[in-house]
């Protein structure tokens, strides 16, 4: 049997108030491994034809081999769920300590089902979990919910992951919002928590690291991966690299000014000189007073700003993190840093995406500039006041918010033209924009969760920021970006699956983590092990969604990223040309249009 697990994990009915502890399937550990590929594997279970906020939809808190180790950037937890934003199965992932305690408890996982008839809370704690009364905190925000908490069970050794009013509310983007500040954002899982009536998850637990299976080939693997974190030439590097100093928000400036970063809807691809107003840099000069850590991180890429003056004067939170940053900000032309901040604090505390935010609100303004309205109120570029209201009013659902609850899909819809929705199977894109880096225009289109940099970061690549500039290529090139973005998915599929967070790849490569996970599990594992177990958890994906209804033609971009040519330096006059990246890129996965055939799931044995 493998070695590093807890082989504990806590199936909880919330229709019947019950929960039972069962180990995990020897053979889905070794073919899914833990964290996203184990949670897709329980949730493929319950069938892909459930209804998202149905009692039959599985909600997976998934940790993998690697959590709660010594190993470097281990904190990350994965949500698993069957979104109803996209209607695809998908899994969302949150840095902090909450993955930690959770194994430190007991577990390598918690998967609720059913539907509570009153607001409820799991209590975790010795390996045990507790179902409880929550309907005090019903209501409350995430912030007080978590201070609810830790008057009830005290600060120390605690975490609470929570959702808010916006959870509450069934808003198609709500998410689940650790320790205050630290999201599973993407899809819609806080959605499903609340259709469960499932406030939080609170879990008590003293650090309890768990033991290697092998210890000198553990000692090994764990100094090979820290000396690559640590190399003063990687953008991970301790007080010195990019993404130590500035955190995420590092990419602002370099995004703007290579044309890349997608301006008031996808409009534009640059924000010009504001970009430097709501960049990395600026927060750092400016705002920064502190930048606490995950567990097991030297990285330290949060930082926790205050706001001086202004309207929003003495606000402190964490984070100004680049996604949201552009969400909210250059998405919205917006340059007003405070306001950005405001808004991402606003979305912590109601429990929404905070990238998913800015699509709906996108979508206005688009609307509002163009006359398209038709009386049901506007919302102006850049409107600062505008834009913190329009935020309260969708975690409510109250006025126009209940249309913008529903996502960018259905505002445009309502509006009568589709077309300016940017998304991909119902989810917003990030902040990269494929006419100015070709690999995330194949990579939103193929994500099986809807438009997603994390399923294949290929501007690690595109920037040239892989580990010691092992590989570099032209971003405006689409030559090669589908046989990359293939590679790309399936080793973060395991990396998730570890599960580490994905700034671990730039230092670290498949033997790194090969080495890392056979020293804790003890059996022998290589780079192509790797490759192979990604594989089989992103095609176990696929034929998820393939089962959901998701069948050819289900990879695609918005046309604007295809047929409007880029007016900005840097990639001015570039379209995606995604009909040829998705030609390449079905060859490599030897997909039929989209759908995996029989032979591909008899070749990885799926599921």
């Amino acid at each position: 049997m493998l070695g590093g697990y807890a082989d504990r994990i806590g199936h909880i009915d919330l229709s019947a108030g019950t929960v039972e502890y069962k180990p995990i399937p020897e053979d889905w550990k070794r073919k899914y491994i833990g964290g996203r590929g184990l949670g897709v594997r329980y949730v493929f279970e319950a069938g892909p034809q459930v209804d998202p906020l149905g009692p039959d939809n599985l909600l997976c808190f998934m940790n993998g081999p690697l959590t709660g180790t010594e190993a470097n950037l281990s904190g990350r937890m994965a949500i698993v769920t069957k979104s109803p934003l996209t209607g695809t199965v998908t899994d969302s992932h949150h840095g902090g300590w909450s993955a930690a305690r959770l194994r430190w408890a007991g577990f390598d996982g918690l998967i609720f089902k059913g539907k509570s008839e009153k607001p409820v809370y799991a209590y975790v704690h010795d390996g045990v979990v507790e179902l409880h009364d929550a309907s005090e905190v019903w209501g409350k925000g995430v912030h007080d919910t978590v201070k609810h908490f830790q008057q009830k069970y005290g600060e120390k050794d605690l975490t609470v992951i929570a959702i808010g009013p916006a959870g509450e509310n069934l808003v198609k983007f709500a998410c689940w919002v650790n320790e205050n500040d630290r999201a599973s954002g993407r899809g819609g899982t806080g959605c499903v928590g609340g259709s469960k009536k499932l406030k939080a998850i609170v879990i008590k637990a003293e650090k309890k690291m768990p033991k290697p299976a092998d210890k000198d080939a553990w000692k090994a693997a764990h100094e090979r991966a820290l000396k690559a974190i640590m190399a003063p030439e990687n953008i991970t590097s301790p007080r010195k690299g990019g993404l130590s100093v500035y955190g995420t928000n590092v990419l602002m400036n370099i995004t703007s000014n290579m044309g890349a970063l997608p301006t008031k809807n996808s409009m534009l691809t640059s924000f010009g000189a504001d970009a430097e107003k709501i960049s990395g840099e600026y927060v750092k000069e400016h705002l920064l007073v502190d930048d606490p850590t995950c567990h097991a991180c030297p990285v330290a890429c949060k930082k926790e700003v205050e706001i001086k003056e202004g309207p929003w004067k003495g606000l402190r939170m964490e984070s100004v993190e680049y996604e949201p940053a552009w969400s909210l900000g250059a998405n919205l032309g917006n340059n007003d840093v405070a306001t950005v901040a405001k808004m991402i604090d606003l979305c912590n505390d109601y429990g929404l995406d905070a990238i998913e935010t800015g699509h709906p609100l996108g979508v206005w303004m688009e609307a509002t500039e163009k006359g398209w309205t038709d009386g049901s109120g506007s919302l102006r570029w850049g409107d600062i006041f505008g834009m913190v209201e329009a935020v309260r009013k969708i975690a409510l659902r109250e006025g126009f918010g209940n249309i913008l609850a529903d996502g960018a899909d259905a505002v445009a819809k309502y509006f009568g033209h589709p077309e300016i929705a940017m998304t991909v199977k119902g989810q917003g894109v990030p902040a990269y924009d494929p006419r100015g880096l070709k690999g995330m225009g194949i990579a939103y289109a193929t994500s099986n969760r809807g438009a997603c940099h994390l399923r294949a970061y290929t501007p690690a690549a595109e920037l040239g920021v892989m580990p010691f500039g092992s590989l570099k290529v032209d971003p405006l090139a689409w030559k090669g970006k589908g046989e990359l973005t293939k590679v790309f998915q399936d080793v973060h599929a395991f990396s998730d699956s570890l599960d580490l967070c994905k700034f671990s790849a730039f230092a670290e490569g498949a033997e790194e983590y090969a080495q890392q996970y056979s020293a804790i599990v003890g059996v022998p594992f290589t780079a192509d092990d790797v490759l192979k177990s990604g594989e089989r958890i992103y095609n176990l994906e696929r034929y998820y969604n393939n089962l959901a209804g998701f069948r050819e033609g289900s990879d695609y971009l918005p046309k604007r990223f295809t047929t409007e040519p880029s007016t900005m330096a840097g990639s001015k006059g570039h379209v995606c040309e995604l009909d040829l990246m998705l030609e390449e890129y079905y060859k490599a996965r030897g997909w039929e249009n989209g759908v995996v055939p029989e032979s591909k799931l008899k070749e990885l044995d799926i599921p």
